[in-house]
């Protein structure tokens, strides 16, 4: 969850650059704020209907490069994206995810609301819990992936993905009329910074003088004097916290946390680390298109809930489906996008939906559905780089793990 594509804006090249940590940083941010007072009209032009999110003067002056993603102007990168990308494996890194949206569920009837939306079982989240779970359409297909918070015995938080926002704010609408339930879009309410790394709790608590919650977990707390949510989830396979605050005091906390050595991210590098740790992204993995058991989240999908779906999902999972969402490495040079076919001998097995250079692994990678016999671990394919046939290897989930 928790992104959209990239698109055009996307950086395709091999970057160079090594690991960032510690005394490092510095020149790091003098650097980026030399770029943000050179940068060019590039940077400012953009057609009227894009939106900016409350950090993107920010974004500016540190020199990120922007990109139309989802509706909204967001910095693809600053420094680069395999040094923001070990940024986080290493230290701690900060992305600004404001573009997300957020829509407030409440009411007597809204646990049976969301039980009737959501694929996961919704009654299992204490008061201050998380939850990942699937918005699926009648016949299975997926609408989105989401995060729900229970803020209160019946008040919901549910944070959605950015291109969705307005199609899943339709959705919950129409299935809402006839319950006691209020649904509310209060995306305006919340920017959204998500800190991630193995330090990013420890920066964090010292920088903002906050207890934060666990992993999986939401806690009220006051940042820059303002009620916010301090959340234990994140996109990058690392350790950290997601913060949902109020967009006046997101300038000066990002500007706090920059000067206590948090690295800022750009969105191609939250690609490469979500990948790495197989996490779907909409649009690419997951689609209306998809049911949860292909895509490999069976996980999050408790079909005796009876939410909307959940017969397909269940027949799905007994029967098993044509195509599975398979991880795979690359076994020499080649970098695979979404989009290359998957090869078997001369037969067109599958396609490829998200590819990239894995900074981690420092090899091409990525997600593909193939034919559900070809999905196992070790199976050899070939992907289709622009004409080359590169030589391929199934990998088992997560791709990319810390060394113990």
């Amino acid at each position: 969850m928790h992104g959209g594509t990239l698109g055009e804006g996307r950086e395709r090249s091999v970057l160079e650059g090594g690991a960032v940590g510690g005394a490092s940083l510095r020149p790091l941010r003098r650097a980026a704020r030399a770029r943000g007072r050179q940068a060019s009209a590039v940077n400012i032009l953009r057609p009227v209907d894009l939106r900016r999110t409350s950090l993107y003067p920010q974004h500016v002056e540190l020199g990120a490069k922007i990109v139309p993603f989802a509706g909204w102007e967001m910095p693809v990168t600053y420094e680069g994206i395999r040094e923001e990308h070990s940024a986080v494996r290493t230290h701690v890194g900060m992305f600004d995810v404001s573009h997300m949206g957020e829509v407030e569920v409440e009411g007597p009837g809204a646990l049976a609301f969301l039980q009737l939306m959501l694929s996961n079982d919704v009654a299992r989240i204490e008061v201050g819990g998380a939850q990942y779970s699937c918005l699926c359409q009648e016949d299975g297909g997926v609408i989105d992936d989401l995060f729900v918070y229970r803020l209160g015995g019946d008040r919901y938080l549910v944070v959605t993905n950015a291109s969705n926002h307005e199609i899943d704010l339709a959705w919950l609408g129409r299935w809402s009329r006839d319950l006691d339930v209020s649904v509310r879009d209060v995306a305006e309410r919340y920017a959204m910074l998500a800190v991630q790394g193995p330090h990013a709790r420890a920066v964090l608590g010292r920088a903002l003088g906050v207890e934060l919650p666990p992993r999986m977990r939401v806690s009220p707390v006051r940042v820059g004097r303002r009620p916010a949510l301090a959340c234990g989830t994140g996109y990058t396979g690392e350790d950290g916290v997601e913060l949902l605050l109020d967009p006046e005091v997101a300038p000066p906390i990002w500007a706090e946390l920059l000067d206590a050595g948090v690295v800022p991210c750009g969105l191609g590098a939250r690609d490469t680390l979500r990948l790495e740790v197989c996490f779907p992204l909409h649009g690419h993995e997951l689609s209306p298109e998809r049911n949860p058991i292909e895509a490999g989240l069976g996980w999050c999908c408790v079909e005796s809930t009876g939410f909307l779906g959940s017969e397909v999902v269940a027949r799905a999972r007994a029967e098993a489906t044509a195509e599975r969402l398979a991880p795979f490495l690359i076994e020499g040079a080649g970098i695979p996008r979404d989009g290359n076919p998957v090869l078997v001998g001369e037969e067109t097995v599958g396609v490829v939906t998200s590819g990239t250079f894995s900074p981690s692994l420092e090899r091409g990678a990525g997600l593909a559905y193939v034919r559900a016999d070809l999905a196992e671990p070790d199976t050899e394919l070939e992907i289709d780089v622009r004409g080359k046939r590169r030589a391929a290897r199934v990998a088992s989930k997560p791709l990319y793990r810390k060394a113990s």
